[in-house]
């Protein structure tokens, strides 16, 4: 579990620490990147009770108050983390769908690039990158490496014309 002190920084807000808040910030924090489905789940280990919306509505609230984060990480719902973890992003592995943290300093010269250029800021916090993780690329045989690259250059495929 997190040191974060959950309850002052909720009161500090106005607001209490619920046993549903405080099971889903403890949820977030041990699943760390975990779509809203995901939290349920372990949520529902202690609270069965506990429905989708008010995991919702609480993520919501917490993310309001800065103490999640989320990001999108593919197709679907959004995955969460604790906010006061550093900021990072997110390499996801399309295979093995493996999600791979590296520091914001590894994208410094893109953003730079994207300020100087066009004059955005960026909010690297939110940014995920997809391709395939070394251990998937490894796998790879030079026959599947050959096939995806005939498949790509490939012409597309029309319908039938008489």
């Amino acid at each position: 579990m997190a040191t974060t002190d959950w309850k002052t920084d909720l009161r500090e807000r106005g607001y209490r620490l619920t046993p549903q808040r405080q099971l889903v910030l403890e949820a977030v924090d041990h699943l760390e990147h975990a779509t809203p489905d995901d939290i349920l789940t372990e949520v529902r280990r202690t609270a069965s009770g506990v429905n989708i919306s008010t995991v919702y509505r609480t993520l919501e609230l917490l993310e309001e108050l800065g103490l999640v984060s989320h990001a999108h990480l593919g197709h679907g719902a959004p995955t969460y983390h604790l906010a006061d973890r550093h900021h990072h992003i997110h390499m996801v592995c399309r295979d093995c769908t493996d999600v791979i943290e590296a520091d914001l300093s590894v994208a410094e010269p893109f953003t730079r690039q994207l300020r100087a250029s066009f004059g955005f800021e960026t909010d690297m916090k939110h940014f995920a990158i997809f391709g395939r993780c070394a251990k998937c690329s490894a796998g790879r045989t030079d026959d599947s490496r050959a096939d995806d690259a005939s498949r790509a250059d490939a012409p597309k495929a029309r319908g039938s014309e008489s």
